[in-house]
């Protein structure tokens, strides 16, 4: 196999001295200004004449902004492999993943051995290197939730805790020239960099060989495996030898050994600019166009590789294949680096065949058009995803379609005099809130920053201005929406109605909204209050922090939590929320009714602004095991037999999170059939999770039974079941005749779906 088919890369092999310690930091910096891919020094730790190679890159890389970095290579017999791999991690996620590991088994043992590093045998290095690269692996599958062990000869681990995990797939490339070695990186390397002034008089040719050999061998496929080669030259008006004249002649000497010897990144071993600026500006882009030349003549199959393992982790009933050009390159499946931070939500740990991750409307019509196109269509789940943070757990599917439209997100100003905005759905409440705030507007929306607009802006939005400003539904002017079919439209009042009727409580069925346009509020210090109470008197406690929030001011929105009894028996309630006032004497007057509730034993009220508020949340991504079990309905009063039921139900430990979000106010302005969110009298969302779902059902059937309606986003029961509570019989059949319309072929079903049941 002479050419791998990998896209050509360049790089440059700069000695790490100390003498001027900036020098090499500057011709670095060069390197990425001249467009090179990859700058790299060697490591000798042992030598004083030259910086520590780790912390040359780390200084290199703040330096920088785009090229990669990497040692060429790292003397892993002085560098402990755990530490190592979190070291390589921490520069990986830093610079936005820019690290490459070259790694050696070490070569100038008396040096080696000066440092304290015992003398091995050729063999007992390459044992010592496959040993470190397990660790290290190890060490980057953070998704692995078990203790790492490896018990090496050379290098071990014993109950290592896994972590970080990098920015990147981090590629591993060897330096080696032995059949011991160039088997290894058959087996477990991700390239191969030897130099060329070391290798024999055949060439990379037998080296290439026992690679492939091993690779087959350990059932991987030897494309996998870039070609890395050290090469070093001068430039001149005659040619004198191999890479030894003009550039012209560079040229040809690389094109040999790109298409021969399947070469995919070379790297000039020049601490001198104007070599570094003639193989750049003068030899690159004609190697790069004769590559690519050739490769259209012999028809060489060209870029990403798909491993057998991955290949082996595809599920059935999806054309992999058959995905749109423009989809594959942000696709994510099982086997990619960055499945793990896909494939959960907030609650639920899903398994999903592939993700998709549309960057526009056009890639969102063409992504619905494959997931139409799969040839079990009716088999295989289709779940729409803006952030992943739905209580409901419906955006991630077992075996199935997700199409995620985090990309999505940008935020602008469309009118300032009528505080228009235009928001992506895959753009977080939180950096929605920093944006307005600039302009002293805020949207209210949920209670955690990290949530994603698209959900919470077509479910409903019970948020912490929700009494003072309505539902997130409740701001939106219009949207943008792709169905079923295909087709790009716009919504609102007076395009499309029935539509954008639907879209606000029930716009999961209808297709995937790509915008949405809102009207912000005018919106300035708010009070952030956070408050703690013994409840133990559960039920006491229930009615008087619903009597106190009927009573209360519509600028007061709060929210509480409770959980099962503590071992002594104390039930401890967290209250939460805004009031949306900016004098501090004005929002403790609101909030004294609340602190004589109960025993006070936690408090904190500050003012702040909306987006300080909402600020808070963490940019990790969702990581969800099992399944989540949650129950909500809808109540306008905690009467005293609805929180005698409550207590009930939380003291038979069925529930570890019961929660009652205060909602009416400017919410039940709204009439019932103004939108498809249909529960506007309630003036209390009551909600229940509980690791088993029988318990916690047998416990809530007596809640529920003073409740009606539900929040689509915070309920998992049937689907039948949670569409028919969430919808008036009118409603319902309303929805109905919207679903046939525009979504006949109910490809958006594995949601809240209106038709189950009918």
């Amino acid at each position: 196999m002479p050419d791998y088919g990998h896209d050509l890369e360049t790089g440059v092999f700069l000695t790490p001295s100390n003498a001027s310690p900036h020098a090499p930091v500057q011709l670095a910096r060069e390197a990425e200004e001249l467009g090179f891919d990859l700058a790299t020094f060697q490591d000798h730790p042992y030598q004083p004449q030259f910086h520590d190679t780790w912390t040359l890159l780390t200084w290199v890389a703040a330096s920088t902004s785009r090229i990669r970095l990497a040692g060429n290579v790292l003397n892993v017999p002085l560098r402990q492999p755990a530490v190592l791999a979190r070291s390589a991690a921490s520069l990986d996620l830093l610079s936005g993943g820019r690290v490459d590991l070259g790694l050696g088994a070490g070569g100038f043992w008396d040096a080696i051995e000066a440092m304290g590093e015992p003398r091995r045998t050729p063999g007992q290095g390459v044992t010592a290197l496959s040993e470190a690269i397990d660790i290290i692996r190890g060490i980057w599958a953070a998704d692995d939730r078990s203790p790492l062990r490896v018990a090496g000869q050379f290098h071990h681990v014993d109950g290592a805790k896994r972590g970080p995990r990098p920015a990147h797939p981090i590629p591993i490339v060897v330096g080696a020239y032995k059949p011991r070695m160039l088997r290894l990186v058959g087996r477990q390397a991700d390239g191969w960099l030897p130099s060329l002034g070391y290798l024999g008089e055949d060439g990379l040719a037998p080296g290439n060989a026992t690679i492939d050999a091993a690779a087959r061998e350990a059932g991987r496929d030897p494309r996998e495996i870039r070609r890395l080669l050290n090469i070093q030259g001068a430039f001149s008006a005659r040619t004198t030898g191999p890479l030894q004249g003009p550039p012209e002649r560079w040229v040809e000497d690389l094109l040999a050994l790109a298409l021969e010897d399947g070469v995919g990144t070379f790297i000039v071993a020049t601490d001198d600019p104007t070599t570094m600026t003639t193989f750049a500006q003068e030899v690159v882009p004609d190697l790069r166009e004769r590559i690519a030349a050739e490769r259209r003549v012999r028809g060489t199959t060209t870029g990403p590789v798909l491993s057998p393992r991955a290949a082996s982790l595809r599920r059935d009933g999806i054309d992999y294949d058959g995905l749109p050009t423009s989809l594959v390159g942000s696709a994510v499946e099982p086997g990619s680096f960055t499945y793990p931070q896909h494939r959960a939500t907030y609650m639920r740990g899903g398994r999903p065949g592939l993700v998709l991750r549309p960057g526009t409307t056009a890639e969102v019509v063409e992504a619905l058009a494959f997931a139409r196109e799969q040839p079990v269509l009716g088999q295989v789940p289709l779940s729409i995803r803006s952030g992943g943070h739905g209580i409901s757990g419906r955006s991630t599917n077992d075996g199935g379609i997700v199409l995620d439209v985090g990309r999505l997100d940008t935020i602008e100003v469309l009118d300032a005099e009528r505080r228009l905005v235009r928001v992506g759905p895959g753009a977080r409440w939180g950096a929605v809130a920093a944006a307005l705030d600039s302009h002293g507007w805020a949207i209210s929306s949920g209670d955690y920053g990290g949530v994603a607009v698209g959900g919470l802006a077509t479910a409903g939005g019970v948020g912490l201005l929700g009494r003072e400003h309505g539902l997130t539904i409740d701001a939106v002017r219009a949207a943008e929406i792709v169905l079923a079919d295909g087709r790009a439209l716009r919504v609102s009042d007076t395009e499309h109605p029935e539509i954008f009727w639907a879209l606000r409580g029930a716009g999961a069925n209808l297709g995937v909204v790509t915008a949405l346009e809102l009207e912000a509020a005018e919106v300035g210090d708010v009070g952030w209050v956070q408050l703690a109470f013994d409840a133990s008197d559960v039920a006491d406690f229930l009615t008087g922090f619903g009597a106190a929030i009927e009573a209360s001011p519509r600028d007061v929105t709060l929210f509480l939590v409770m959980g099962a009894p503590q071992r002594d028996g104390r039930v401890v309630a967290q209250v939460y929320g805004v009031v949306d006032h900016s004098d501090p004497d004005t929002v403790i007057e609101r909030l004294q009714p609340f602190a004589a509730l109960a025993p006070l034993i936690g408090q904190q009220v500050q003012m702040a602004r909306y987006a300080q508020v909402m600020g808070g949340a963490s940019d990790a991504a969702h990581a969800a095991v099992g399944e989540p079990h949650s129950r909500s309905t809808l109540v306008e009063h905690l009467t005293p037999e609805l929180a005698r039921d409550v207590e009930a139900l939380l003291r038979s430990g069925a529930t570890h999170f019961f929660s009652v979000r205060a909602v009416g106010g400017a919410i039940s302005d709204v009439a019932a059939d103004a939108t498809a969110y249909a529960g506007r009298s309630a003036n209390f969302s009551v909600t229940a999770l509980g690791g088993h779902e029988a318990a916690l059902d047998a416990g809530w059937a007596a809640v529920l039974a003073h409740g009606e309606g539900t929040y689509l986003s915070f309920d998992t029961g049937p689907a039948a079941d949670v569409v028919a509570r969430a919808f008036p019989p009118a409603t319902l059949e309303r929805l109905r005749s919207v679903k046939r319309e525009v979504d006949p072929g109910n490809l958006f079903r594995d949601n809240a779906w209106v038709m189950a049941g009918s």
